[in-house]
């Protein structure tokens, strides 16, 4: 329940912090207290406001969109293993690679572009590439 809850919490405000009404809330603020300078004198504490509203905002954001990202991320990684099942000729061997170490998927990576990159020792353009590829299909 918890999880939920936190869940439609940072999609709705993950959401809202990308709109550009929020962008310039955020500016009129900005702008609205350094108008308010010359009346406080440029006191410590009229800098101190903004100095912890903007730190607490950031600290809180991050995690926010790092959920967001998470599941974006999960959402989109099951969606490709689905049609990597789907398809016949999809190598089934890379559902569930993203599990795998930064240097075994760059290992992956170089095999897989090796497999469709050259051709009579000449490197072949990206078209070319994509083409071959397609052509396995």
């Amino acid at each position: 329940m918890l999880e939920r809850f936190f869940t439609s919490c940072a999609t709705r405000i993950a959401t809202a912090a990308g709109q550009p009404i929020t962008f310039m809330i955020a500016a009129g603020l900005i702008l609205i207290w350094g108008a308010t300078g010359p009346i406080f004198h440029y006191s410590d504490t009229w800098q101190l406001i903004v100095n912890t509203a903007t730190t607490i905002i950031t600290f809180l954001m991050v995690f926010l969109i790092q959920n967001s990202q998470n599941r974006d991320g999960a959402a989109m990684q099951a969606k490709l293993d689905e049609l990597l099942r789907a398809l016949d000729q999809a190598r089934e061997q890379f559902i569930g690679i993203e599990h795998l170490t930064e240097q075994q998927i760059e290992t992956i990576r170089s095999r897989l572009e090796d497999e469709v990159g050259c051709e009579n020792g000449k490197p072949a353009t990206a078209d070319e590439s994509v083409d071959r590829l397609l052509k396995r299909f």
